[in-house]
């Protein structure tokens, strides 16, 4: 069995009975988010990029939990100078976390550390999604994106089970894109992400849902603290 319990913005906590990776933790910086990073039980922490939106708690979970960080290598390195047990990969890789397999696929977006004292932006590697097999299920995070024809190859490749899609608009694909995203992923489930958390990625998701219905897909929207299980 799966559980999933949606954190607000693009936080995604995935677990078996025993043990649960969470992805892109960003409680302290969302007023919608109704848990704090002291509330996170994790084995792992998986991060697509490295915007601030994405990593800000990362640090203190993967701490008090002992947890390992997954992401692309140059912002692995960056975080293990903080102390922190990471695991560096890259585009295509995949990474056995014992209970879970995480494979690395492609974003289109950007991804920097801002050092505004010293008004320099850092690199941090590509930005990425995720396919991870947990539960006896496949579930995609596409991370920050935007719409490109590869998801399609993606969608044919793999039978996923659950995709996390952001429709915020701006800063990503919004929902008109998402849309042709979600056909091409075609996964059995498709849950939007990424949205309401400012004012510039305002979106209706429960539009978005409707909108997957009409085209034969199904979409479930999740509040910050929502959890399921498959």
């Amino acid at each position: 069995m799966l559980n999933i319990t949606y954190h607000g913005h693009s936080s995604v906590q995935l677990g078996t009975e025993e043990k649960s990776l969470i992805i892109d933790p960003f409680l302290r910086g969302n007023e919608l988010a109704v848990n704090k990073p002291d509330d996170i039980k994790t084995d792992v922490v998986l991060l697509t990029h490295a915007h601030m939106d994405h990593i800000l708690d990362a640090e203190p979970i993967a701490k008090a939990n002992d947890a390992k960080v997954v992401a692309i290598v140059e912002l692995a390195t960056y975080m293990s100078w903080k102390g922190l047990d990471t695991i560096g990969m890259n585009m295509g890789g995949t990474v056995d976390l014992d209970f879970a397999k995480a494979k690395m696929i492609q974003a289109f977006h950007t991804s920097g550390i801002v050092l505004e004292e010293e008004q320099r932006i850092m690199y941090a590697g590509l930005p990425a999604g995720f396919i991870i097999d947990i539960g006896g299920k496949t579930v995609l995070h596409a991370g920050d994106t935007s719409l490109f024809g590869d998801m399609k190859m993606i969608g044919d490749r793999h039978k996923i089970d659950v995709a996390f899609l952001p429709i915020g608009g701006h800063y990503t694909m919004g929902p008109e894109d998402a849309l042709q995203a979600a056909e091409w992923f075609n996964a059995k489930l498709t849950i939007p992400v990424h949205y309401d958390t400012f004012p510039a990625i305002r979106q209706d998701a429960e539009r978005f849902v409707q909108q997957l219905a009409a085209r034969g897909l199904e979409g479930r929207v999740m509040a910050p603290g929502d959890s399921i299980s498959l």
